[in-house]
């Protein structure tokens, strides 16, 4: 499902216009977004949780050279799934 399916699937669920629902969609995603770039956590009860991971500088092999390469340290977004949701997928 892309975003403009996943807009028009809150639409009909929600009973709003396509026009709010993207607006609510794209608000999600901008609130989510910055709650993330500031440091914080995003917690859904029952859906999941959204949070930031740190991920350390390591070596590694460029496949196609076999070259060790560096791999610098960065930050990646990481989602929990909740036991409810976990629940509905089974």
């Amino acid at each position: 499902m892309n975003k403009t399916e996943f807009i028009n699937a809150v639409s009909e669920k929600s009973g709003l216009s396509k026009v709010d629902a993207k607006k609510a969609v794209d608000a999600f995603i901008d609130t989510v977004s910055n709650e993330l770039k500031a440091g914080g956590k995003v917690a859904l009860l029952g859906f999941g949780s959204f949070s930031i991971a740190e991920k350390s500088a390591r070596k590694g092999v460029n496949p196609k050279t076999k070259q060790p390469i560096d791999i610098p340290a960065r930050k990646a977004v990481k989602f929990k799934a909740g036991s409810e949701l976990n629940d509905q997928i089974k």
